[in-house]
């Protein structure tokens, strides 16, 4: 009986994690995932929390128990990063974030003993790079994806491109609140499962108030402007992409990416046609008749979009030239960065890509997309506050028609039905 109950708070935990946009999907390797990281009691309490920002009076109501054990409950979980904790208007709001980017990537951005993480490594391995439903529940569902790709801004220095702020890495370091810098979680894992590369292990970047969160529970080291611009040139010198939240404000993390240990993309290789991740408004445009076939570009593109092919010279037959696949390139630069002949600059893409204007924005979106609003909305069985709400309600307004569409399908509410067929007549 035991057993069953212990299985019975895991299963609810999974349901829980299911209801957010950017859920788990159920396996053997996922309960054993958050058996490592989540007792019984913890299993059962996370299941009951809010998706919405909550405080700890929120929480005791909602799991029943009284208020102090609960905050330390809460306060335990926040030191492990199970959960992120940030003082507004002198209050504690809690939030428990995604397992990506979230909770899995925290449990591997310190060493740590109070679990073995070698092991959960393995897991990890298991779960994201042998079986394929996360990976492809991640980050192929819907249109809008968790996160884009930043220009490298060494390989537009020559350009006359417009770049606006929120494209570029540095500024969301100079315009932070706070920055962290942790452990990168996917070459920590694949060091323990003996496949990482030799970039930077410590460059994981977060900002703003998960940075904070982070910070403060010794997940994630505090640096000024000055350091985390040194990093992100650390990043640049090692050819790193960088791929960040896919939002214009307060963006809460931008990892320094390689091709053969991080998600995003490994995701990006193996789900091309799908765009897994929101490219940069750029393009390499390569010049044939400067191009010659060194293959640099090749072997630093992250996600194989460069390949050597025939020049079809009349007389050396043997000659190659770079081909760039622009199906599946992420507009990154770092191939023009590293063309010592200048064969190779950074383009406008025909159409230009859209991103959120914030989590709130982008997470709205992702619901509606992937048919999930009514779980923003009926939060746990209980009711949004009407702050809350008229936030949602004015993301939707703003949206295209089709998204509008979907909105009030999935509330299959009069009351919205009313407000968007007044919204269109305006």
């Amino acid at each position: 009986m035991a057993h069953i109950t212990s299985r019975q708070s895991y299963t609810n935990l999974v349901d829980r994690l299911n209801r957010f946009p950017q859920g788990a999907p159920s396996s053997e390797t996922l309960y054993k995932i958050l058996e490592m990281l989540f007792s019984v009691n913890e299993a059962e309490f996370v299941s009951l929390l809010p998706i919405k920002p909550f405080d700890s009076k929120t929480a005791s109501k909602l799991v029943n128990k009284p208020l102090k054990e609960t905050e330390k409950y809460l306060q335990d979980l926040a030191s492990r990063g199970i959960l992120l904790d940030a003082e507004i208007n002198n209050e504690i709001i809690y939030t428990l974030p995604p397992p990506m980017a979230g909770f899995f990537e925290f449990s591997m951005m310190r060493l740590r003993s109070d679990i073995d993480q070698k092991i959960l490594a393995e897991l990890f391995y298991q779960y994201l790079n042998v079986e394929e439903d996360f990976i492809k529940s991640l980050f192929t569902r819907g249109e809008t994806q968790l996160g884009r790709t930043f220009i490298n801004e060494e390989s537009i220095l020559s350009t006359k491109l417009e770049v606006l702020d929120y494209e570029r890495a540095s500024e969301v370091i100079k315009t932070a609140s706070h920055i962290g810098i942790g452990m990168c979680y996917c070459r920590h894992k694949m060091e323990h499962a003996g496949r990482a590369c030799n970039a930077p292990m410590n460059i994981c970047m977060t900002f703003n108030n998960v940075a904070s969160s982070l910070i403060k529970h010794k997940i994630a080291r505090q640096v000024d402007v000055s350091e985390g611009l040194d990093l992100l040139q650390t990043a640049y010198d090692h050819n790193l992409v960088q791929f960040g939240e896919n939002v214009q404000k307060k963006v809460g993390f931008i990892c320094n990416c390689c091709g053969c240990c991080c998600e995003a993309m490994i995701a990006q290789k193996r789900f091309a046609s799908l765009h897994p991740i929101h490219t940069t408004n750029y393009l390499p445009n390569i010049s044939e008749s400067i191009c010659n076939g060194c293959a640099k570009c090749v072997d630093v593109c992250p996600v194989e979009a460069m390949a050597l092919v025939s020049a079809n010279h009349p007389v050396k037959l043997k000659k190659k030239k770079a081909k760039l696949n622009d199906d599946i390139c992420l507009g990154c630069g770092v191939c023009a960065k590293v063309c010592k002949e200048k064969a190779i600059e950074m383009v406008y893409r025909s159409i230009r890509v859209i991103t959120p204007v914030n989590s709130a924005h982008k997470t709205v979106i992702m619901a509606i997309e992937r048919g999930q609003l009514q779980n923003l909305i009926f939060d746990q069985n209980a009711l949004w506050n009407h702050r809350a709400m008229a936030a949602i309600l004015g993301v939707i307004l703003k949206l295209p028609p089709l998204k509008q569409v979907l909105a009030s399908q999935q509330m299959k509410s009069k009351y919205l039905g009313y407000l968007l067929s007044g919204y269109s007549k305006n």
